[in-house]
C-alpha cells in the first residue's frame, strides 16, 4: 500500500505539469480564461484512464475481503504507473512554442496542492486506508484541472501579498530613478516588433531597458523593474497588454509613461473584449494616461486610431506624431517600398526630406512599426542617420516572420501568434516568394463569435497565396478548409494532421516531388500540442 503512495504522488506531479502549464498560459484564470479553456477542451482535461482507479476505489469501500482489498491496491497502482509512462512521453514529445516556466508561483501551487494531498493521506493512514480518503484521493486525479482551479483560489490572498510587497518595491525603484524616461507601446498586435525596435533604434543615444520577452503584465512589469532595471538605464520601455478593459490603465497609474506608441487595434482578444469599439477604448488607456506634456506616435492608416482621436480623444494636450504609408497626411510617411526574401527597402518622407532605409525584417507591419520608432526617436532627439544605421542591422525577432532554412525547407516562422491583419501580412510575405508556397496553421482563436467567419476569411486568402496547404487539426480548421475550397483551390493539395511536428515529413515529400524548385513554409501560428486533435489523418 505504502508502494501506491509513491507511485500516486510522482503520478500526479508529472500529470499536474500540463494542467498548471494551462493555467499558466491563460493568466491563472485571470477573466476566467483558464475555466473557458477547461469548457472549450473538455474531452482533454479527462482521461478515461483516471476514472478507472476512481471506480475500483469505490468498489474498494463496499468491499470486506482483505485479498480483494489488495488486488485492488495493486491495480490501482499498475494503472498509475501505466499513467506515469504516458504522462513522460507526452512531456517529451511536446512542442510548446512557450515553455513551461516553472516560476515561483507554480512552487507555491505545488506547495498548496501536496500539502492537501499529504494531509488527506496522513488521514488514510491514521484511518487504516479508510475507503472514502481513498475515493477522494482517485477523484482529485481524475478531476486534477479543477482540483487546480481550487488550489489557485485557495493561493490567492499569498499571491496578494506577494504582489504588494514586489509591487512597492519596484514603484519606490522607479520614484528613485528621477532622470527615467518611461515609453509604453500597446495594439492588438505587433506590441513586441515595436518594443524590439524602438529598443535597437534609442540604442543609438541612450541605454535603453525594454521589458524582457512578452513580460506585459502588471507582474511581467515588476519582474522587469526589480531584477532588470538598472540604475544607469535612461529608457525603459514598457509594453502593455490587455484582455478587458482597464488593465493598460493600471499599467499606465504604475509606470506613468510619457511617451506612447500604439501599433494596431485589430481583432485580438475578440473573445474577451466583445467588440473591436471595446478594444479601441482599452488601448487608448495608454495616451489616455499621457501627462499634459506627452507624446504619442499613431497609425493614420490605422480607421479606428483616426476615428478615436476625432471623436473620443480626451487628453487633448498631448503631442501626436502620426506615421502611415503612402499617407499623404501622415507626419512619417514610407513610400516605395520593395522586399524579397532577404528583407525590405523603403523611403521615408519626413519635414519635406526623403531618407532610404534597409532592413532584413519583411512585412508591411514592420515597416509601420520601423516608422513609429523613427518618429518617437526623432521626438526624442535622437539622430536619424543614426537609426537608419541601426535599422539595418536589425535582426527578425524569433517566431515572427524569421526565415530559416531546415533541411531541404525555407520555413517562414511567424508561430508565435496569429490574427487577421498578422496573418494577411504573413501570406504577403509568401506571395512574393519563388518558389513552391506552402501555409502550416491550426488556424487563429480567442476570436470570441467572430472566429468561424475570420478563419474563412483567412481560407480565402490562403487560396490565393499558396499552392499547397497544412491544416492542423481536421475539426479547428474546417472553416479554414471550407474558405479555401470556396475559391477554387485544388483538393488534393490540401494536407490534414494532428500534429504540427508532423508537417515536416509533408515538407519533404513536397520538396522531393519538386526538387528543382525552393519550397516555402508559412508557419502561421502554433498552438500548444494539448490542442492537438489526436490520431492521424492526411488527406491528399
Amino acid at each position: 500500500m505504502y508502494i501506491y503512495i509513491c507511485v500516486y504522488l510522482v503520478y500526479i506531479f508529472y500529470k499536474s505539469r500540463t494542467s498548471l502549464y494551462m493555467l499558466q498560459q491563460n493568466l491563472y484564470n485571470e477573466n476566467k480564461r483558464y475555466l473557458r479553456w477547461c469548457e472549450r477542451n473538455i474531452n482533454r482535461i479527462f482521461n478515461s484512464i483516471d476514472f478507472l482507479p476512481l471506480l475500483l476505489s469505490i468498489f474498494l469501500f463496499f468491499s470486506k475481503e482483505s485479498f480483494i482489498q489488495e488486488v485492488i491496491y495493486v491495480s490501482i497502482t499498475i494503472i498509475y504507473v501505466i499513467g506515469i509512462y504516458d504522462e513522460y512521453h507526452k512531456n517529451q514529445s511536446n512542442q510548446n512554442k512557450i515553455r513551461f516556466n516553472i516560476t515561483n508561483r507554480i512552487k507555491r501551487l505545488y506547495l498548496t496542492e501536496f500539502i492537501i494531498i499529504g494531509l488527506l493521506f496522513a488521514l488514510l493512514i491514521i484511518t487504516n486506508f479508510n475507503g472514502i480518503i481513498l475515493i477522494i484521493l482517485t477523484l482529485l486525479i481524475a478531476l486534477l484541472y479543477y482540483f487546480i482551479y481550487i488550489v489557485n483560489i485557495l493561493n490567492k490572498p499569498v499571491e496578494k501579498l506577494v504582489y504588494i510587497y514586489y509591487f512597492n518595491k519596484a514603484k519606490k525603484k522607479l520614484s528613485s530613478m528621477n532622470r527615467l524616461k518611461v515609453v509604453g507601446i500597446t495594439g492588438s498586435y505587433g506590441k513586441t516588433s515595436s518594443k524590439n525596435i524602438l529598443s535597437h533604434v534609442l540604442g543609438a543615444k541612450y541605454i535603453v531597458r525594454p521589458t524582457p520577452r512578452n513580460l506585459n503584465t502588471p507582474y511581467g512589469l515588476m519582474i522587469t523593474i526589480n531584477s532588470y532595471l538598472d540604475k544607469f538605464d535612461e529608457i525603459l520601455i514598457a509594453e502593455m497588454g490587455a484582455y478587458v478593459n482597464g488593465e493598460i490603465k493600471e499599467i499606465c497609474d504604475f509606470v506613468k509613461p510619457k511617451y506612447a506608441i500604439l501599433t494596431v487595434i485589430g481583432e485580438a482578444h475578440l473573445e474577451t473584449f466583445k467588440t473591436k469599439d471595446n478594444i479601441a477604448r482599452t488601448k487608448f488607456e495608454l495616451i489616455e494616461s499621457l501627462p499634459s506634456d506627452g507624446v504619442c506616435v499613431l497609425n493614420r492608416d490605422d480607421p479606428y486610431q483616426v476615428e478615436y482621436v476625432k471623436n473620443s480623444l480626451r487628453n487633448k494636450d498631448i503631442k501626436i506624431i502620426w506615421i502611415g504609408i503612402n499617407n499623404d497626411d501622415a507626419d512619417f510617411n514610407a513610400m516605395n517600398i520593395k522586399s524579397d526574401k532577404n528583407g525590405m527597402s523603403f523611403d521615408i518622407e519626413y519635414n519635406k526630406q526623403t531618407y532610404q532605409v534597409e532592413t532584413k525584417l519583411l512585412g508591411l507591419h514592420n515597416v509601420s512599426n520601423i516608422l513609429a520608432s523613427i518618429a518617437l526617436g526623432v521626438e526624442m532627439k535622437v539622430p536619424i542617420m543614426d537609426m537608419i544605421k541601426k535599422v539595418k542591422s536589425l535582426l527578425p525577432v524569433e517566431h515572427r516572420l524569421e526565415i530559416k532554412k531546415i533541411n531541404n525547407i525555407m520555413m517562414i516562422d511567424d508561430a508565435y501568434n496569429s490574427n487577421p491583419t498578422g496573418a494577411r501580412n504573413a501570406l504577403e510575405v509568401l506571395k512574393m516568394m519563388d518558389g513552391i508556397k506552402v501555409v502550416v496553421t491550426p488556424g487563429m482563436v480567442e476570436l470570441g463569435d467572430s472566429e468561424e467567419s475570420l478563419n474563412y476569411e483567412f481560407g480565402e486568402e490562403i487560396a490565393k497565396s499558396a499552392d499547397y496547404v497544412i491544416l492542423i487539426g481536421e475539426k479547428r480548421c474546417e472553416n479554414i478548409k471550407r474558405g479555401i475550397l470556396d475559391n477554387d483551390f485544388n483538393e488534393n493539395h490540401i494536407i490534414v494532421l494532428n500534429r504540427v511536428t508532423d508537417a515536416f515529413n509533408k515538407l519533404e515529400e513536397l520538396k522531393r516531388i519538386n526538387s528543382k524548385k525552393e519550397v516555402y513554409a508559412l508557419f502561421e501560428n502554433d498552438l500548444p500540442d494539448i490542442y492537438s486533435e489526436g490520431g492521424s489523418k492526411n488527406e491528399n
